[in-house]
């Protein structure tokens, strides 16, 4: 689903109060390790930019809370430490079944080495 708020502020307050928290969590560290970053609406999600290319997103979706990490080689990296969390992956995504089930700590690890990663994005 994508949203037609106008910021990101607006997007949080849309989103089912049972997730706002954890989404809000994943805001904050966007912003503090995501550096240089710009934060922005695109195709309907909170993204963070880079040089103009959406490197990292989140969104709130029907059946689960989703993070987008577009880097490869980070999600390559960290595939295991996401095991066993009752999540589901993609290419270039990870989909949350519920917000206790996000790790946060390795999702810092991921934002981390996501801003340190000079691979190009998933396809």
């Amino acid at each position: 689903m994508q949203s037609k708020a106008p910021d990101v502020d607006t997007y949080l307050k849309g989103v089912p109060e049972d997730r706002r928290p954890s989404l809000k969590k994943l805001r904050q560290l966007c912003l503090t390790e995501l550096k240089g970053y710009n934060e922005a609406m695109v195709y309907g999600l909170p993204c963070y930019e880079r040089n103009k290319i959406a490197e990292v997103g989140f969104a709130s979706q029907k059946n689960f809370i989703v993070l987008y990490i577009l880097k490869q080689d980070v999600m390559e990296k960290n595939k295991e430490l996401l095991k066993g969390r009752s999540i589901s992956m993609g290419k270039g995504c990870i989909r949350f079944s519920k917000p206790d089930k996000i790790n946060f700590e390795v999702v810092q690890k991921m934002l981390s080495e996501t801003a340190a990663s000079t691979n190009i994005i998933c396809g």
